[in-house]
């Protein structure tokens, strides 16, 4: 999956896992043949209007603050659990076309942060002014 992809995943499915941790309300209807079909079919489309600056922030409050995740692509990454590595950035900045600055750069951090938050709000997230400046 892209870096963007897991991205998504990650804010677009924020909490979707706690409820399959807990199995024992869901089993008798998992048990009926019409709710198999259903199951499969609904995780692969994205929910629409995630508020993405909700997710962020009870993320960060589960991770002590989250850093500077509402300006730096590193903390954001980092909040997420995903690779913040200098080869991950490049690989995102390749996916979303980011060309700004030298790969590494404050300049390209923040167009690469930037860019995240214009394509989540693409895809049906919901994206506060905060996060977009």
């Amino acid at each position: 999956m892209s870096i963007f992809g897991n991205i998504m995943g990650k804010i677009f499915h924020h909490g979707q896992d706690k409820p399959a941790g807990q199995p024992a309300p869901a089993t008798p209807a998992a048990a009926t043949p019409q709710a198999a079909p259903i199951a499969p079919s609904a995780p692969q489309a994205a929910p629409q209007n995630v508020d993405v600056g909700a997710v962020l922030a009870e993320m960060a409050s589960m991770q002590n603050g989250g850093g500077n995740y509402r300006t730096s692509i590193v903390d954001l990454l980092n909040l997420l659990g995903l690779d913040h590595s200098l080869d991950a950035r490049k690989e995102l900045a390749d996916e979303l076309g980011v060309q700004a600055g030298a790969p590494g750069t404050a300049e390209q951090n923040i167009a690469l942060h930037k860019a995240v938050m214009a394509k989540l709000a693409e895809n049906g997230g919901v994206v506060p002014d905060s996060l977009r400046n």
